[in-house]
Formats: C-alpha cells, structure tokens, sequence
C-alpha cells in the first residue's frame, strides 16, 4: 500500500564526501581531518580496483583519522559474492564502533568491462538485484539484534525502488547526465511513496568543477545546468544553499553528497545546513 508522506516532517540534512585516496598519503589523511572539522557526515569511497586502494582498509584507516561517519558510495554488487559484502560491511561496522554505513549498487554503467578483464561473470541485472538484496539479509544476520548497520542502496528502475523500500535506510537516486529535474523528481516522489526513506543524491559538478571518481573529467557542465540536472550544484555558496533547501522541498532529498574537490567551497554550506 502507497504510504503517505505528505504530512512527513522533513529530514534533517547531512553532507557526505566521496574522498578517495590519491598518490599523496599525508595529504589525503588532512583531508580527511578537514571534511570532518567542517562538518561533513560521512567520508565516502568508490568501488573502482583500479583507481585507488579497497574499500574497506581505507575506511577502517579514516575512522580513526576522524569523529566522522564512513561508508562505500558503493559496492558494486557483482563484484563479490553476498557473503564477501556482508562480512566485510559487518566488520567495518564493529570496528568503527557504529560509524560504518553499506552502499550498495548494481554497477556503475560500464561494469560489464571491467568484470570481463577481471574474468568475473557478466550477471544479468535481475541477478545483481537479487545479490543485493541477499548481501543486506546476510549482513542483517551478521549483526544480529545488537547492530543495524544502516544500508544506502543506489537505486533508479521500479525493482530496484522496490528493493530499497523493502530492505535499504536510504535510497540514493542514480541520475543519468541526460535526466531533466523532473525525471529525478519522479523518482524520487516513487521511492517516497513506497517507504519513509532516506533519500539522497550526488552532485558530481559544483560550478564547472567536475569531482574526479563522480563523473567522466569532460561532462558537459552547460549541459547539466541546461537540463537542470540534479547533478550539479551552483558554485556560489547561498545559491547552492537554496537549490539544496529547494530540492529537500521538493523531492524529500536531504543526504547530498559531493567530491573531495568541493569540500572547502560548500563549507559554508555545511555549515548552515547541517542538521537543519
């Protein structure tokens, strides 16, 4: 049954960083240290072998750099078994002493390269929706009654929707370069209808400064704002407040997640916003 969500407060706001690890180690560990005294949520990393070291140290490394929540902007589901996803999301859980958050995608597109050169299985994308949904079950009997780490699932077509409004505590819209504002939007007002979740999205380009690891370093930035696509943001840090408070208006999105590259810019934003 459609649940109602028009008489819903609205969430209050956090701010996640998709922070992965470059050649400059030290570096990288102030920034780490930044993005929390800025106040930032949550420090983020993408499942990608080939651009930087695994998830999972990194984020256990991060959690003692900083008091800031980490989690996987996110696994992709046909990458490892279910059991392999479980037990490490279960582990870092402990060892961050609650601070850990799984997310969980199907596959960026352009997945089924990758997992031919690494000679992995190309899976059907009705198979990566159920490893999914079996790696939140298995995580769920990991944890027991005495945990629940919390699961972020990146999500668009209606079975993954439904996934999410079944088993994730936040849905992260997967927005295409070429999704108009009101595409976004639909989806967003379906996931809303089908449970109370959490609903989040990223902007990969704040200004004309497109976040390395969030999207491909020519993405058309006219383009986007053209299409009034949620994957930007304003540089100028008030607009960029408004078009936030616009969007948690509008479509109950209230976990915005940037790129590294953006952190000091949207500080302000931060800031303001943060738990508001």
């Amino acid at each position: 049954m459609p649940h109602d969500h028009t008489t819903r407060p609205a969430r209050r706001f956090r701010f996640g960083v998709v922070a992965p690890v470059g050649a400059d180690l030290p570096a990288w560990r102030d920034q780490v240290r930044r993005i929390a005294d800025h106040g930032y949520s949550t420090l983020l990393m993408p499942d990608v072998q080939q651009w930087q070291p695994a998830p999972g140290p990194t984020l256990a490394v991060a959690a003692t750099l900083a008091d800031v929540r980490v989690g996987t902007w996110v696994y992709a589901s046909p990458l490892r078994t279910a059991r392999a996803v479980a037990w490490e999301a279960h582990s870092l859980s402990v060892l961050t002493e609650g601070r850990f958050e799984m997310g969980l995608g199907a596959g960026r597109p352009g997945i089924e390269d990758e997992l031919r050169e690494l000679g992995m299985p190309v899976l059907p994308a009705g198979r990566r929706l159920a490893r999914m949904g079996e790696a939140v079950a298995l995580l769920r009997r990991l944890d027991g009654a005495a945990r629940r780490t919390p699961v972020v699932m990146a999500v668009r077509g209606p079975k993954a929707r439904a996934l999410a409004a079944d088993l994730a505590d936040t849905a992260a819209v997967a927005i295409m370069p070429d999704d108009p504002r009101a595409v976004t939007m639909e989806i967003a007002a379906d996931l809303r209808s089908r449970a109370d979740l959490e609903l989040a999205f990223h902007a990969a380009v704040v200004g004309d400064a497109v976040s390395p690891f969030m999207a491909p370093p020519d993405t058309d930035t006219g383009a986007l704002r053209a299409a009034d696509s949620l994957l930007q943001l304003p540089a100028d840090p008030g607009a960029a407040a408004e078009e936030i408070l616009r969007r948690r208006e509008e479509g109950g999105f209230s976990y915005v997640v940037v790129g590294a590259n953006a952190t000091d810019r949207l500080a302000p934003v931060v800031a303001e916003l943060a738990g508001r």
